[in-house]
C-alpha cells in the first residue's frame, strides 16, 4: 500500500513537471521568455534612457547639414498645393529656382532641429511611472507618440523663430515670393499663397519625430541599438 502511495506521488511529481515545461516552452513562444521583476523605478529609468538616446540621436540626424535635405523621407518638399505645378514652372525655366528654394527650407529645419533637445529632455523629466508602462507595453512608436503629445506645441513656439531667421538668412520668402509670381504667369493656374513659414515649421517637425519614430523601433527591435545595460534589461523580454 505504502509502494503504491509512493509511486502516485513519483507519477504526479513527473506529470507536474512536464506540464511546468510546457508552459514554459509556450511563454517563450509567445515572447514572455523566464518572468523578471524589474520593478516601477526600473522600468521608468530604463523608458527615460531610452527616450534620451533615442532624441539625441534624432536631433543629431536632422540638426546637421543636409539632415533634411539628402533624406528622402523627411525632405521638405514644395507645398502640395503648388507641386502640381512645379512642372509648368520648369518648363518656364524656373527649375534652379525650385532647387534653391527647396534647399532653402530644408536649411532651415536642420537650423530649428537643436532646440528640440531641450524640450525634449524637459518632457521625460515629466514622465510618470504610469507613462513608463504605457510606453514599454506600447507600439514600436509609443514613446514618440508622447513626445507628440507633451512637446508638439513647445516645439512649435519654438522652432518658428529660429525657422523664421534661417528662412530671411536662406531668403526663402523671396524665392517663394518670387516663385507664386510666376505661378501666375502659368494658364489656368488657380492662386494660392500658403504661409510658407507655418509650412516649413509643420515639416521640420514631422521630420524630427519621423527620426525620432525609427530611433524608437531600433531600441525595441534591435538588440545592438540598445547600448546600455538598463536598456538591455527593460527591452529584452
Amino acid at each position: 500500500m505504502q509502494m503504491r502511495l509512493i509511486i502516485s506521488i513519483c507519477a504526479f511529481l513527473l506529470s507536474a513537471s512536464s506540464a511546468f515545461g510546457q508552459w514554459e516552452q509556450l511563454g517563450k513562444a509567445i515572447g514572455l521568455g523566464p518572468k523578471t521583476e524589474l520593478g516601477d523605478t526600473k522600468i521608468a529609468s530604463g523608458l527615460k534612457e531610452a527616450l534620451k538616446i533615442g532624441a539625441e540621436n534624432a536631433v543629431k540626424l536632422t540638426g546637421k547639414t543636409d539632415g533634411y535635405y539628402r533624406n528622402d523621407a523627411i525632405k521638405i518638399l514644395m507645398p502640395k498645393n503648388v507641386r502640381s505645378l512645379e512642372k509648368g514652372l520648369r518648363a518656364l525655366g524656373a527649375g534652379e529656382k525650385i532647387d534653391e528654394f527647396e534647399l532653402s527650407m530644408n536649411r532651415a529645419a536642420e537650423s530649428a532641429a537643436p532646440e528640440a533637445k531641450k524640450i525634449f529632455a524637459d518632457a521625460i523629466l515629466k514622465m510618470t511611472i504610469d507613462d513608463a508602462h504605457k510606453i514599454l507595453s506600447g507600439g514600436d512608436t509609443a514613446a514618440t507618440d508622447y513626445f507628440k503629445s507633451n512637446t508638439s506645441d513647445e516645439l512649435t513656439v519654438a522652432f518658428r523663430p529660429v525657422v523664421e531667421n534661417s528662412m530671411e538668412k536662406f531668403t526663402v520668402t523671396q524665392r517663394w515670393n518670387a516663385l507664386t509670381g510666376q505661378f501666375q504667369s502659368i494658364p489656368f493656374a488657380k492662386s494660392t499663397s500658403p504661409n510658407i513659414n507655418e509650412y516649413v515649421v509643420g515639416k521640420a517637425l514631422d521630420g524630427l519625430f519621423y527620426m525620432l519614430g525609427q530611433e524608437e523601433k531600433k531600441i525595441r527591435t534591435d538588440p545592438a541599438a540598445r547600448v546600455t545595460s538598463l536598456l538591455k534589461e527593460v527591452f529584452t523580454r
